[in-house]
């Protein structure tokens, strides 16, 4: 009895503690924290408060309902609960899952609990490893995690036979296979050709908790290290591409909720956690519950964290990355896919060229602008062309087609088949960006499905204007936004899946601009709010900008941008920018003032004022210097606090 009183005043206590999480408390200030001890008790008050609150949510008395990996995790790494933790993992393992999603709780737990489970919890996990069968999955993310979990089991149990494991082989040929394929994916792929993955909303997570645990755990000095490499690796570039530590377009893979509420994704989380600039999703992003346990053991080092949160000025970070795996209809296996960035105090451009980098997730470009308190609000503007395809599917997918299109939408994905959905990739796009100026073009072939494009307007928007000009004109925060719909449209309302396996659409305000032809096309410019005197002004000069554009044969623009660019841009063909065509071919793995990485080179550079950090993975070194003066070559334009329109910061 005195035993189950401790427990509810425990269980009391630590709710009262956790009253108001920080995803419920007012948006934390995005101006950077100078000193550095400070900065790190601040994180490490982050961690204490994620598990605070995961602690705080269990009813020790009710181990079935409240005890998952997640809160054993918690709990052993806070020291509470041995006894009823153990026996919650003998009942587990007694029935448990398989695949990555598994695999990688259950490595939090074996190792949170080395020391800490009783002997029969400890066996039943490492029988679990024996009889069940682990799926491998099919995708970039899957197969990370899966390998690195395989990887750490195979170092907590050395030296055991093939009839242990559920593979059919040994621990040494279990080392050997997950050591060679996590060696392959760092230096064969992401640090030399990139990422097919890049900028995940979510993902992000299947990525950093599994480096975090090997950087935590790996017996091998050199996979150890290699965690901890890939760590910075991963949060650089989403520092990188954070507006005050949310992450925008474009997106490998994200989903409805954070296509158009983009703060909502597992990647405001990890802003929060390491940068302190956003406030977390609700429930600290789920997974992001799996870092916290072993988050001390691993501090973004400063010159990422300048990145995220000291910017004295506009940039333009160009990338490459690739595609998804092609298995069919595609003579390259991943075709490069090159992506832009632009980012500016006020809001942030980003685009990739237009190709199909994910069927089903993939968000080709947007318009993101700055909100002091990003929850609930939709602060972005795009357009896409709703494609739902067997074919498209079939490409990426090693499965039976017949069923492809009706299983996906069971299947977490809801939207895929809906002509008014707002995320999805399509072949009949491309698309053309300089600086805050992008141009999407769409040739659709007849038949398909669907035969039009939508444009999201969101709630957030005010002074909607549609011009006799053809403009539509709005203001989103900071941000001046003209719109130019290059074929005839309506409205509908914007209906939005609420999760993976909704059945119904909500109203959550917003619209959609619907254009039903083939041949189409959108233009979008943005601008701050303090560059013009007042919204007429901005209207003023957009509506004096030359402008030429024609659907036939081929959707093709010639305007000059608010920048002053010369642009010409023709469906199927390469855009030319003041009499030049644009060579992709010259891109580098990453360029821009803060990252820098050649293709194939395996090493990165990154960069903040007097602050430099290299990571090379060919000697598997971290080096640090701090130089007299600010470097890089972008760095003496990026302190002017100006604007940069030359060319060599220019999409040319």
């Amino acid at each position: 009895m005195n035993r189950l009183i401790l427990s509810c005043l425990a269980f009391a206590t630590a709710t009262l503690l956790t009253a108001q999480p920080s995803f419920e408390a007012p948006p934390p200030p995005t101006a950077p924290v100078q000193d550095a001890g400070q900065r790190h008790e601040a994180y490490l008050k982050r961690v204490d408060e994620v598990l605070d609150w995961r602690a705080g949510r269990i009813d020790i008395t009710q181990p079935d309902k409240h005890l998952d990996m997640a809160a054993i995790a918690v709990l052993l790494t806070r020291g509470e609960h041995y006894d009823v933790c153990s026996q919650r993992v003998i009942e587990m393992m007694k029935d448990p899952g398989t695949g990555p999603f598994w695999m990688f709780p259950a490595v939090c737990v074996a190792y949170t609990g080395r020391d800490k489970l009783t002997p029969e919890a400890q066996k039943a996990i490492r029988e679990a490893w024996r009889t069940t069968r682990q799926l491998r999955g099919d995708t970039e993310n899957h197969w990370l995690m899966y390998y690195a979990s395989l990887y750490l089991m195979a170092e907590l149990y050395p030296n055991e036979p093939a009839e242990t494991w559920y593979s059919g082989k040994s621990s040494a040929e279990n080392l050997a296979e997950s050591r060679e394929y996590l060696v392959h994916w760092m230096d064969e792929l992401t640090t030399s050709v990139g990422q097919g993955e890049y900028n995940p909303s979510h993902y992000i997570g299947e990525y950093a908790i599994p480096m975090l645990f090997m950087a935590t755990w790996a017996k091998d000095p050199e996979m150890k290290i290699r965690g901890r490499m890939m760590l910075d690796w991963l949060f650089a570039e989403l520092a990188a591409n954070t507006l005050n530590g949310v992450l925008r377009g474009p997106n490998s893979r994200t989903d409805e909720g954070s296509v158009i509420e983009r703060w909502n994704a597992l990647s405001s989380y990890f802003s929060w956690l390491l940068f302190g600039n956003t406030p977390p999703t609700g429930g600290y992003g789920g997974w992001g519950v799996y870092f916290a346990p072993v988050a001390k053991n691993y501090t973004v080092p400063e010159v990422i964290y300048r990145i995220a949160t000291d910017r004295s000025g506009d940039y333009v970070q160009r990338d490459r990355a690739r595609t998804r795996r092609y298995w069919r209809y595609s003579d390259v296996l991943s075709p490069p896919v090159y992506k832009i960035n632009y980012l500016r105090r006020d809001y942030a451009v980003g685009s990739i060229q237009g190709i199909v980098n994910d069927a089903i997730q993939g968000h080709a470009w947007d318009v993101t602008w700055a909100e002091p308190d990003p929850r609930g609000k939709h602060n972005t503007m795009f357009s896409l062309h709703p494609h739902s395809s067997m074919r498209a599917m079939q490409s990426q997918f090693a499965t039976y087609p017949e069923a492809m299109i009706t299983a996906v939408t069971f299947e977490g994905k809801p939207s895929y088949d809906s002509p008014d959905k707002v995320v999805g990739a399509s072949s009949y796009e491309k698309i053309f960006q300089d600086l805050d100026t992008v141009i999407a073009l769409y040739d659709i072939a007849p038949g398909t499905r669907f035969e039009h494009i939508n444009g999201f307007f969101s709630k957030d928007l005010v002074n909607v204007t549609e011009d006799p000009s053809g403009w539509i004109f709005a203001q989103g925060g900071r941000t001046y936004l003209a719109y130019r719909p290059l074929a005839p449209y309506h409205w509908i309302p914007y209906l939005h899946y609420n999760g993976g396996w909704a059945k119904e659409k909500l109203p959550l305000g917003g619209r959609l601009l619907v254009s039903p032809h083939l041949k189409n096309g959108t233009i979008v410019q943005a601008a701050s709010v303090d560059e013009f005197a007042d919204f007429a002004a901005f209207q003023a000069a957009i509506k004096a900008l030359p402008l030429k554009y024609s659907l036939e044969p081929k959707p093709t623009v010639t305007m000059k941008t608010l920048r002053g660019k010369q642009v010409t841009f023709t469906y199927g063909q390469t855009p030319v920018v003041d009499g030049t065509p644009l060579d992709y071919s010259k891109w580098k793995l990453f360029e821009g003032p803060y990252l820098n990485a050649e293709v194939g080179g395996r090493k990165m550079t990154i960069t903040h004022g007097r602050l430099q950090r290299i990571l090379d993975f060919n000697t598997l070194t971290i080096t640090d210097h701090v130089a007299k003066s600010p470097t890089g070559p972008y760095q003496n334009r990026l302190n002017s606090g100006h604007a940069e329109t030359g060319p060599c910061l220019a999409f040319s």
